[in-house]
């Protein structure tokens, strides 16, 4: 097991508390990190990306998507009523509950999801608000102007 002490990065850097927080929570899942259901995600464009979970035996009412403070939590609890009066030989098909999460950066949006042919399919884009978007600045050749400049009178 590794162990790293994150304490120099905060004492050294100011407002990278979410790039700290992000290297805890993957140094610490590193282990403990579940690998059911088994997913894939991919990216589609520039700024977007699909989640593809493998929900084999769930239907879309047993599913849960929900977005809650930059968390994706997908959830899955397979009815209890469906399975009686049925005897299985060999059961294969895992439909046990479970919670599987990811951490979404800034800006990005859920835009939809899809249950198809057992498959799970969450679409995501990354939605960039004007005001943090780059601009160009132009560059004129004029004599610059300022708004704050005062002629000192002299006095003679």
């Amino acid at each position: 097991m590794r162990t790293f002490d994150l304490a120099p990065l905060y004492r050294a850097t100011v407002g990278f508390d979410q790039v700290a927080d992000l290297m805890d929570r993957v140094l610490a899942g590193e282990t403990t990190q579940n690998n059911y259901p088994p997913y894939n995600i991919e990216k589609t464009d520039e700024s977007a990306w699909r989640i593809s979970i493998a929900v084999a035996g769930f239907g879309a009412d047993d599913l849960a998507v929900e977005v809650r403070e930059n968390a994706l939590i997908v959830t899955a609890r397979k009815a209890e009523d469906d399975q009686e009066g049925r005897t299985f030989l060999h059961r294969g098909i895992a439909t046990r509950a479970f919670e599987r999460r990811f951490h979404l950066a800034d800006h990005v949006k859920v835009t939809g999801a899809s249950h198809l042919d057992g498959m799970l399919h969450i679409d995501l884009v990354r939605e960039v608000p004007e005001a943090l978007k780059p601009r160009r600045i132009e560059i004129s050749s004029q004599k610059p102007q300022d708004a704050n400049l005062i002629e000192e009178k002299s006095v003679n």
